[in-house]
């Protein structure tokens, strides 16, 4: 099985040219660093010791932040690299402030590509961060004695039901890693299934959250966000900005001041988004390029990155999106935090166990349809947010993951 997935792979190498343009043209692409993917490198490696870290996109890559912010202070590590799939994720790691830390783009998993970018980067270790499992690439860790750990592992029923179709692959694969530290209990279950040999389980990295990261917000807009009765739409896919326009036209009937922010997974959909929107007949208002907010604006539509944060530290009611579609849902816990009710539609199974904790403290609540979030957010509105203690509890438990995976790593 291996075979046929080298053979696959080289027919995607073979295609690729193709398939970069047309992500050019679809702007899911930088123009200068596409190259990266097909192992040309655009930072240098200093010598020493480098870790390196692969993160699919977005919510993989923010959720190793506190992790590679108390690496960077280890002395033993000259060099730390992130590489991830998504242009989305680059502009995160762009954002922080980190002195050992570089990123590119992942190398398409071909055994020529994998071999080039291993021989010139020469990592110390590795980690694949959630369910990122590129073969070739282990295949060659593997074979090069480099060790090779698997971090906040999640494997999913539906996701263990694929790998199954092909258990061979399967057991050639998972026993390659060093150690795998599972997302869960139930993917601990499936990582030992699949064919891993060293499984631990500590808590769910997503709980621990950055010391360094300052959240900014524009004082007009922090200005204009007291003013109002807001409640936000956050990591939200196709559809589900309409379904939230819709509850926003319900809501306005008793709150004449209500505002709603819409913050899309991707911004690139801003254009149909808004046309959507427009389409209801509400005021939409476009985070960027900065100009002054109507008092009438509906919907403030934020279509860049870096947002989400200064938001939820105002706005205290919020709809999870990815929860209405067949997506799995979205981390809920960085809402949370910052103490957010979380509002989730049923679809929520890559989040399933966290989600039930915060159900526990009641601070997620599940919706059924629109009338049912409408319902809610008309009980949330005016009251205040949860408690500082369940806050500061929060924090304490993400903390003590934090530490106890720090610890094991290094």
């Amino acid at each position: 099985m291996f075979f046929i997935y080298k053979v696959l792979i080289n027919i995607v190498f073979f295609f690729s040219p193709i398939i970069i343009l047309i992500r050019l043209i679809k702007r899911k692409e930088n123009i200068k660093r596409f190259k990266e993917k097909i192992g040309f490198f655009t930072k240098k490696k200093v010598s020493g010791k480098l870790f390196w870290f692969h993160g699919a996109s977005v919510g993989e890559i923010q959720s190793i932040v506190p992790l590679i912010e108390k690496l960077e202070k280890d002395k033993k590590i000259n060099q730390i690299l992130i590489t991830s799939n998504t242009l989305s994720s680059s502009f995160i790691i762009n954002k922080l402030n980190l002195k050992k830390t570089i990123h590119q783009f992942f190398p398409i998993d071909c055994n020529f590509i994998s071999s080039k970018f291993l021989n010139y980067w020469k990592p110390s270790k590795v980690f694949f961060v959630d369910s990122e499992i590129w073969p070739n690439t282990i295949n060659n860790l593997y074979s090069r004695k480099i060790p090779i750990i698997l971090l906040n592992g999640r494997i999913t029923k539906k996701t263990y039901s694929r790998w199954m179709k092909f258990p061979n692959l399967s057991r050639f694969v998972f026993s390659k890693f060093h150690l795998c530290l599972s997302a869960s209990e139930e993917s601990k279950k499936f990582l030992k299934k699949l064919g891993a040999n060293n499984v631990k389980f500590f808590g769910n990295l997503k709980f621990s959250q950055s010391e360094s990261q300052s959240v900014q917000i524009d004082k007009n807009l922090k200005k204009f966000l007291l003013k109002k009765n807001s409640w936000c739409a956050s990591s939200t896919h196709y559809n589900e900005e309409k379904y939230c326009g819709l509850v926003h036209l319900k809501l306005k009937k008793k709150y004449k001041d209500l505002l709603t922010i819409i913050i899309p997974r991707h911004v690139d959909r801003v254009d149909k988004i808004k046309n959507d929107l427009d389409n209801l007949d509400l005021k939409v208002h476009l985070d960027f390029p900065k100009n002054k907010i109507k008092s009438n604006t509906d919907i403030y539509l934020v279509n860049s990155y870096g947002k989400t944060k200064s938001i939820f530290k105002i706005c205290k009611n919020v709809f999870l999106g990815g929860s209405l579609v067949n997506h799995g849902g979205q981390n809920p816990l960085e809402a949370a935090k910052y103490g957010c009710r979380v509002f989730h539609g049923p679809n929520i199974s890559n989040f399933k166990e966290i989600y039930g904790h915060l159900q526990k403290k009641n601070i997620s609540y599940k919706v059924a349809n629109q009338n049912h979030l409408t319902n809610l957010l008309e009980k949330k509105l005016d009251k205040k947010n949860y408690s500082k203690k369940t806050i500061k509890n929060l924090t304490l438990e993400g903390k003590k993951i934090l530490n106890k995976i720090f610890n094991e790593i290094c």
